[in-house]
């Protein structure tokens, strides 16, 4: 098991591959190179707001509004509370998030395998291309060896020169942004005092999407997944490993990990997701 709290944690703003504020949180980090390497953080859009043109990854991304509204097509909205999961290789956007918008967010390795880049090395590879060119509104502009202006999208100038190779996409498993209101589903016991509320399960490698519930002295045996299993703590008190977690607390177990008991102090919500099983 491995825990982070936010209140524990400094801000970073986000480099200059987009336009605008962003700074985030990051709770927890995967492992670089496997296919489900993940990073668990929470953003918030500062003064004058954040924008990206309309794009598309090769790993997922899942989003969990804590405070606002997060717009991801210039008609299509995520409302406070609601959960968004970004298939790879699905476009989305353009995007223009107002300033105060609070998000939990997990980008993690999809499906096809081909894992996540990190963080540290997404930064670096982001100040190195500022030397050669220019990123403005999500672009990355630069001039090529023939002397001709050249543009392409600002993640993906990002991929290909931290990966030495052109930036590939999987076939699309879903043709859209999958938008989820968790107040539209009815929570299930599980155990005595435990109650789950399963949005819903993805692809061929099982991606699992929900919430947990936990009353005062019931017990949630966690880490019994045969893939990781990400936990991030809405709001009430808990106990894990002699010690005690509040609100906007990160938790990683392991595959089969478990069982893991995590004991709540007062009535707590969790955002819970299972990455892809490989």
């Amino acid at each position: 098991m491995r825990v982070s709290k936010a209140a524990d944690t400094g801000s970073e703003r986000v480099g200059t591959m987009r336009e605008g504020v962003l700074d985030q949180k990051h709770l927890l980090f995967g492992e670089d190179g496997s296919p489900n390497n993940y990073d668990l953080n929470m953003g918030h859009t500062g003064d004058g707001g954040w924008r990206t043109p309309r794009h598309r990854h090769n790993f997922d991304q899942i989003r969990y509004v804590i405070e606002g509204r997060l717009p991801y097509t210039e008609t299509d909205v995520l409302e406070e509370g609601w959960v968004g999961y970004f298939p790879e290789s699905v476009h989305y956007g353009p995007q223009e998030r107002p300033a105060g918008l609070r998000t939990m967010v997990l980008q993690c390795g999809g499906a096809s395998g081909q894992g996540y880049l990190s963080v540290a090395k997404r930064e670096e590879v982001n100040a190195e291309l500022n030397k050669t060119g220019e990123f403005k509104k999500g672009l990355y502009h630069y001039t090529d060896a023939n002397g001709v202006p050249q543009s392409e999208d600002g993640s993906q100038a990002i991929f290909e020169r931290a990966m030495g190779r052109k930036l590939e996409f999987a076939a699309p498993r879903y043709t859209d942004v999958i938008a989820m209101d968790p107040q539209a589903y009815d929570w299930q016991q599980a155990d005595a005092g435990v109650s789950e509320k399963w949005l819903g399960r993805f692809t061929e490698r099982d991606l699992r999407l929900g919430f947990l519930r936990l009353e005062p002295g019931a017990v949630y045996q966690a880490g019994q997944f045969p893939s990781i299993e990400i936990l991030f703590q809405i709001n009430g008190e808990v106990t894990a490993g002699g010690e005690k977690y509040g609100p906007e607390t990160g938790y990683e177990f392991l595959a089969n990990e478990g069982p893991a008991p995590v004991e709540a102090v007062a009535p707590t919500e969790f955002f819970r997701a299972v990455l892809h099983t490989f």
